[in-house]
């Protein structure tokens, strides 16, 4: 490992992606040299860190291939995913990444940093999927946070997804995601300004790739770029149209995360 790459190993128990299916609400069914569905990815592949390496959010303190931008707040912005082969539980694999990007930006709420990596994840040397992971990094919030988007209709085909504070902590454990806005409730109001809970970002993705999966009878590739947090008492909408474009619609209409699926 560098400070721009890393390598990481793991079996891909089929026990844990058995335990996902149950956390969305499945038939936990997986066997091992399954072809495991889109996104299960997510659940591998942990880089954990004793008490001392984590910071006041929970997430691992910034350094490494993850670097520190000098701003405290990061999240998952959006990605883009390419499935390419078959990625199967029960057989060992690698994820190798490399930071591909570290840049400040100005914002109109404030300074911004934006971080890209790219994940490849091997299964006898194969490249099952190829990931483009974007974080975002911002200040504490100090003043008014900007109006979320709209989002537009024309979905033909909707579905309604609730959550609760149960879901994300099995959630967090499943991916081994300490940050505490997803479970501590006191610390995402009263220091990093939330109404509740935040739903994962990629929990959300999940939800838009399942849909997305089932309509085109496979998925090839994926985007998704996430514009508005969901609460955990917030039902969320999942919605879909014919060309691939889906999105999340919030209770109150804003548009929580926009995706192209193909």
């Amino acid at each position: 490992m560098t400070d721009t790459t890393q390598t990481l190993h793991d079996s891909i128990d089929p026990a844990r992606a058995r335990a996902l299916q149950a956390t969305l609400g499945q038939t936990p069914t997986v066997q091992a040299g399954d072809a495991l569905p889109p996104f299960f990815h997510q659940i591998y592949f942990w880089d954990p860190q004793v008490p001392a390496d984590l910071g006041r959010d929970g997430h691992p303190k910034l350094g490494g291939v993850i670097p520190d931008m000098g701003l405290p707040r990061r999240m998952w912005a959006g990605g883009q995913l390419e499935f390419q082969a078959p990625f199967r539980a029960g057989q060992p694999a690698t994820r190798r990444t490399t930071r591909e990007k570290a840049e400040h930006k100005q914002g109109r709420s404030g300074p911004l940093a934006f971080v890209t990596l790219r994940h490849e994840i091997w299964q006898d040397d194969t490249c099952c999927i190829a990931e483009h992971q974007d974080l975002v990094y911002r200040e504490d919030d100090g003043g008014r946070k900007p109006e979320p988007p709209r989002a537009h209709d024309g979905a033909v085909k909707t579905h309604t997804v609730s959550f609760d504070s149960t879901l994300l902590f099995r959630y967090s454990a499943l991916t081994f995601n300490g940050h505490r806005i997803h479970y501590d409730e006191a610390y995402a109001r009263e220091v990093e300004g939330y109404d509740g809970l935040v739903v994962h970002g990629p929990l959300l993705a999940h939800h838009l790739m399942q849909m997305a999966d089932a309509e085109l009878g496979g998925l090839k590739r994926f985007s998704f770029r996430a514009t508005s947090p969901l609460m955990h008492h917030e039902d969320a909408t999942i919605c879909w149209t014919e060309n691939g474009t889906c999105w999340v619609r919030g209770p109150d209409g804003r548009q929580c995360m926009s995706a192209q699926a193909g």
